[in-house]
């Protein structure tokens, strides 16, 4: 019997010597019932293809695929629409599939059946290979018919090829024409900059930043020439007041004369004499090489050579003559004021002018930091926009050449390596998996019943047994006369405190 729910390794030989036919009839039984399945149940049979991703003709280096999704994603995609119902169901209405469940069942049904026949798998990459994707994928159908299973798996590689196509002509058109839309907006933002900044420009002139320099340089100048403008006007008013003086001294000379002083003008001494303190009081300020200091000695020489030639007696007689116009003397210096007044009212009218372009130059200075600041901000946003517009052209030229190549079929694509074959045999059932199978459920079932048997067995078998059931120790044992009579006969010896038949026990 049994202890503690275990089995002992005598107990597993003394069933196994009893029970030993249960393992090879069950294991037998069940082989046979496994063969016979493969020829009961209906076969099936698995058409097969191999489809590979062609690389682009062109390296992506020259031209950036617009379409970069990854092949198990893209695959997956793809079955979800091939496999699709509005897909299915042409195939099952193309290929007269299921025609002996028409009209009893449902085009679900149906459909479900068909896409759990269609089986698609990745290839796995290479050991070693650099590109980890996967260089392909199979395409498996599994059907009563062969050849329908040969002619679905050619349709179906069919339109995962056709799939395969439109979606990326597909995706590379919508692509580029987004990227084109993008490009009008982004173009007509990078315009709105463009005026932004070009009236800014127009505003400020003269203030922007990259003229800050310019500005100050010129400021410089300008108080260079201020400076230069103030001493020549305080230079011309000078000259205004010295000749002012010369023109008072002459105009009084010249009242004396008419009152008959002997200091006329008009007489050749008093000319001389006039002349001479005129020329030493420019002497005072210029040097003989002046032009007014070269005329004033011209003049003197010219009346001492005059006095020098006329007699006495005419020069008593031009005494006693009154002029009664104003001298060329004064004429000249009054002429000479005149030209004083007008240099100085030019150079003050410079002097206002220079001093308005400071004025404006020292505005756009101390505006300087504030008009940087807006051109600074202006100019980042149309940077951005120059930037994102420059993007984008790029990426549509790029978008429009890999929709070029889309269309000619030089960029990534599926090609069949292997066409789907005629399978010959069935893959459903399989007899060796099948009979297999049996054979080995049927030696799990005859374990199962064996230890079962064992478990069910309550007889003693040995002291041991008796003690623990009964809790009393043993005296004696008998053993069993047939047992005795057939080891004899079999003249085997037997071992004591071992028997395979229950005990006749003295307790």
């Amino acid at each position: 019997m049994m202890r503690n729910g275990t089995i002992s390794v005598e107990d597993a030989k003394r069933v196994l010597r009893r029970y030993w036919w249960v393992l090879p009839l069950c294991t037998v039984g069940l082989g046979a019932l496994g063969f016979a399945a493969t020829r009961v149940l209906p076969k099936k049979y698995k058409s097969t293809t191999t489809v590979l991703v062609e690389q682009p003709v062109v390296p992506p280096d020259y031209v950036r695929p617009v379409v970069s999704e990854d092949l198990n994603h893209h695959l997956a995609s793809m079955q979800a629409q091939v496999l699709s119902s509005s897909r299915l169901q042409p195939i099952i209405d193309k290929f007269n599939l299921y025609p002996d469940q028409r009209g009893k069942v449902s085009n679900e049904i149906l459909q479900a059946q068909l896409a759990k026949a269609i089986d698609v798998d990745l290839m796995q990459p290479m050991m070693g290979s650099i590109n980890r994707q996967p260089p392909g994928f199979t395409i498996s159908v599994t059907f009563p018919n062969p050849g329908q299973a040969q002619q679905i798996c050619e349709y179906i590689a069919s339109m995962f090829m056709e799939e395969n196509k439109k979606g990326r002509e597909h995706k590379a058109v919508a692509t580029t024409h987004f990227l084109g839309d993008q490009l009008v907006q982004a173009k007509a933002k990078l315009d709105e900059q463009d005026a932004k900044l070009a009236q800014f420009k127009r505003q400020y002139l003269g203030s922007l930043p990259e003229e800050e320099q310019s500005n100050l340089s010129l400021l410089n100048g300008l108080n260079t020439q201020l400076e230069a403008n103030t001493q020549a006007i305080t230079r011309a008013q000078q000259d205004k007041e010295f000749t002012q003086s010369l023109l008072t001294e002459q105009e009084a000379s010249w009242k004396a004369m008419l009152n008959g002083t002997p200091d006329n003008p008009d007489n050749l001494e008093g000319q001389l004499a006039v002349l001479q303190q005129q020329y030493n009081l420019l002497l005072l300020r210029y040097r003989p090489e002046y032009p007014d200091c070269v005329k004033l000695k011209t003049q003197i020489d010219d009346v001492q050579r005059r006095l020098a030639e006329e007699p006495t007696t005419q020069t008593t007689t031009t005494k006693r003559q009154t002029p009664r116009h104003e001298p060329a003397q004064v004429q000249q210096l009054r002429s000479k004021i005149r030209q004083d007044d007008m240099n100085i009212a030019d150079l003050t009218k410079k002097q206002n002018q220079i001093q308005d372009q400071i004025r404006v130059l020292q505005a756009r200075v101390q505006a300087s930091p504030i008009v940087e600041q807006q051109y600074k901000d202006l100019t980042r946003d149309h940077d951005t926009a120059q930037q994102i517009y420059n993007s984008l052209l790029r990426n549509q030229s790029d978008a429009a050449e890999a929709t070029e190549l889309e269309q000619e079929q030089e960029s990534e694509r599926f090609q069949v390596l292997d066409k789907a074959n005629l399978p010959d045999s069935p893959s459903f059932p399989d007899p060796l998996k099948f009979t297999g199978g049996g054979l080995g459920g049927g030696l799990v079932l005859g374990v199962g019943l064996v230890y079962l048997i064992a478990m069910m067995d309550k007889a003693l078998y040995s002291e041991r047994d008796v003690e623990i059931v009964l809790k009393l120790p043993v005296l004696t044992v008998v053993p069993s006369l047939d047992l005795a009579m057939s080891r004899a006969r079999r003249r085997e010896p037997s071992h004591p405190g071992t028997h395979d038949a229950p005990l006749e026990l003295k307790a």
